[in-house]
């Protein structure tokens, strides 16, 4: 009796899975959209035609597409010069299996239901080719791919799918290219200060920027002591303080104005960070708060600024040395639980290439770790600030203004970034050339370190959709702090 049981169990086990695929909801949709234009709309913000199981249904769906964009009608009449007339639907042919589906057509009020179940599917099919390569590599995992190598491969193949719901890649069609710049141009027309992108809060770099845009590399760079990581910072702070989410359709949440900062500070520890912004904030020196040298009201200045800290989206890694693909990995998570808007690095030199061949070239390494961070922006869809140090040639200079022919280690730095920025502070340079008192040089260095005392200046050396030149900030090094000059026009009137 058992032996029977087994051989009938085997006898009706299927010898295949069918992929997941609900072919009638893809019939329901495409009769709806048939007889009703207007169900196109229902679906069109999240469905394609690739997500159809269907080969025919793909291509119905793609032509309805084209001709309702074109403001024309799509009906079982218009579509079918475009489908193939001699292919059979069982024993019906193309034209009459499109008069099927519009006489078969669900209420237009059902249509993003459907959409929505096809949609699904179509991800769990992507989800089943995901783990089928996954199992195939570990089994066939050629010598030179470590284990951790295939973890941060499937990662990020699950991230695009979780973000996309397809994989990135291939060609997109021009009309699509047009439609997302007339979004975001109405985007920029829409948010205050009319910028594309995030705005830094530093008024007169926005205006030269248009914000940090989207996908951008943006390399920030300068001489020690120039103030890199204290601009990093007050961007960071500035655009995660004024963070306003938007709820989207599918529920997600959006970045009205400001943004979530993802923080990898490879240099200074998540506490040493907090301190600069906090001085920032409460105007209470650095130096003085590590010594404790603060009165009772500048400690509840701290406790006030710390609860309100608490509130902003600001998320720090303090990991030393980390790698290309870690750092990748651990912002793509960052994105998919917190959200991301902006990725802040300080900085380059300071991170690990993976390859074994890079590990061996630090010019390689440098190139390997910028075409990663290029590549991760347009990934995430977000700015990236990598912060750089610049090499000793420019302290031989008689004129220190920072060139991009002295960005250290590699030229990919500057050939992957979108956008290159110098710090600069003439004062720091005066300060160390101090003659004697009493002397005609100390009357004159005195009138130019009067004249540069407090002010900083970010030149703009590479730009890719703007203007290159000079910005100039105020900067007060006590608290850390760069801020918008006065404009002349807002100075009060001055008599001679």
């Amino acid at each position: 009796m058992a032996e029977a049981v087994r051989k009938f169990a085997v006898a009706e086990t299927p010898l295949y899975r069918e992929a997941p695929n609900n072919i009638e909801a893809e019939q329901a949709l495409l009769g709806a959209v048939l007889v009703n234009n207007d169900a196109f709309y229902r679906v069109s913000d999240f469905l394609k035609a690739s997500h159809f199981y269907e080969p025919l249904h793909r291509k119905i769906f793609e032509v309805s597409a084209e001709l309702i964009r074109m403001g024309k009608m799509a009906n079982p009449v218009t579509i079918k010069t475009f489908l193939p007339a001699d292919e059979k639907v069982g024993d019906m042919t193309v034209a009459h299996y499109l008069a099927r589906l519009a006489a078969e057509a669900v209420n237009v009020i059902n249509a993003a239901d459907y959409g929505r179940a096809i949609y699904d599917l179509a991800t769990r099919r992507a989800l089943i080719t995901v783990g089928e390569d996954m199992v195939n590599i570990a089994y066939d995992a050629p010598v030179d791919m470590a284990p951790s190598e295939q973890i941060e491969d499937a990662e990020r193949r699950l991230f695009e799918l979780a973000e996309t719901g397809r994989y990135d890649g291939g060609f997109e069609s021009f009309t699509d290219a047009v439609k997302t710049a007339v979004d975001m141009a109405n985007a920029a027309f829409m948010r205050d200060g009319h910028l594309s992108g995030v705005a830094t809060g530093l008024r007169d770099l926005d205006r030269r920027m248009g914000g940090l845009q989207p996908s951008d590399l943006i390399v920030l760079a300068g001489r020690p002591g120039m103030g890199k990581t204290s601009l990093a910072t007050n961007i960071a702070f500035n655009i995660a303080s004024s963070y306003e989410p938007a709820q989207q359709a599918d529920g997600s949440f959006k970045a009205n104005n400001g943004g979530v900062i993802g923080f990898f500070s490879l240099e200074m520890s998540s506490e040493q960070l907090a301190t600069r912004i906090i001085s920032e904030q409460t105007e209470i020196p650095s130096s003085k708060i590590r010594r404790g040298e603060i009165t009772e009201t500048d400690f509840e200045k701290l406790v006030a600024c710390s609860q309100m800290m608490q509130k902003i989206p600001l998320y720090i890694d303090q990991t030393g040395g980390i790698s290309i693909a870690q750092l990748a990995a651990r912002a793509r998570r960052l994105k998919r639980q917190r959200g991301l808007d902006v990725l802040v690095i300080d900085y380059i030199q300071l991170m690990q290439g993976t390859s074994q061949r890079a590990a061996q070239n630090r010019v390689q390494e440098i190139t390997e770790i910028t075409t990663g961070l290029k590549a991760l922006g347009k990934e995430l869809g977000v700015p990236i600030i990598a912060l750089s140090q610049l090499s000793r040639q420019v302290e031989s200079r008689d004129d220190k203004r920072p060139q991009l022919s002295d960005l250290r280690e590699s030229g990919s730095i500057e050939q992957d970034a979108d956008v290159v920025l110098f710090v600069y502070r003439e004062e720091y340079y005066l300060r160390n050339k101090e003659p004697k008192p009493g002397t005609l040089e100390y009357t004159q260095w005195e009138t130019e370190m009067n004249e540069a005392r407090g002010k900083a200046e970010v030149i703009i050396a590479k730009q890719r959709h703007g203007p290159t030149g000079s910005v100039g900030l105020g900067f007060q090094g006590e608290f850390t702090r760069f801020f918008d000059l006065a404009e002349d026009s807002h100075l009060p009137d001055r008599f001679e």
